[in-house]
C-alpha cells in the first residue's frame, strides 16, 4: 500500500471515530482502496452479513429462549441494561454537544421536529448543518 493509500486509511479511521459505526465505514473505505467500488461491496457485505444471518438463524428460537424463566430474565436484564447503557452515552453526547444557545436550541427543535412531526432525521441534519453553519457565519 502506497504512501497516499496509507494517508488515506488513516483519513478512514480519523473520521470513524467520530461517525456512527466507525468500523463498518472503515472497513468499506478500505475494500475502495484496495479494489475500488467491488472491493467497498464486497468488503460491506462481508461486514453486515454475519449480523443478518446470525439474526435469521436465532429468529426461530427466541420465542423458545424466552419461554425459560431463567434466560427470559437474562434477556430483560439485557434489555434494561441496553437501555441504561444508551441514556448514560446520550447525558454526556449531550453535556458534550450543547455548548451555547445555537446548540441548545437545535436540540429542542431538533427533538419536537422528531418525535412530534416525525420528520426524517436526514432532514434534521441536514437543517442542523446549515443552521449551524449560518450561525458561525454570523458570529
Amino acid at each position: 500500500m502506497g504512501l497516499a493509500h496509507r494517508s488515506a486509511v488513516d483519513d478512514a479511521i480519523a473520521l470513524g471515530q467520530f461517525t456512527p459505526g466507525p468500523v463498518f465505514t472503515t472497513a468499506t473505505f478500505i475494500g475502495y482502496i484496495v479494489a475500488g467500488f467491488p472491493g467497498a461491496l464486497l468488503a460491506t457485505l462481508g461486514i453486515f452479513l454475519p449480523s443478518f444471518v446470525f439474526v435469521a438463524a436465532s429468529s426461530p428460537l427466541i420465542p423458545r429462549i424466552r419461554g425459560s424463566a431463567w434466560a427470559g430474565s437474562f434477556l430483560d436484564g439485557v434489555n434494561v441494561a441496553s437501555l441504561g447503557l444508551m441514556a448514560a452515552v446520550t447525558w454526556q453526547l449531550g453535556r458534550a454537544a450543547l455548548v451555547d444557545w445555537v446548540t441548545v436550541g437545535l436540540a429542542i427543535v431538533a427533538t419536537v421536529l422528531v418525535f412530534r412531526l416525525r420528520i426524517n432525521s436526514a432532514w434534521l441534519v441536514l437543517g442542523g448543518g446549515l443552521l449551524g453553519v449560518a450561525a458561525y457565519l454570523l458570529r
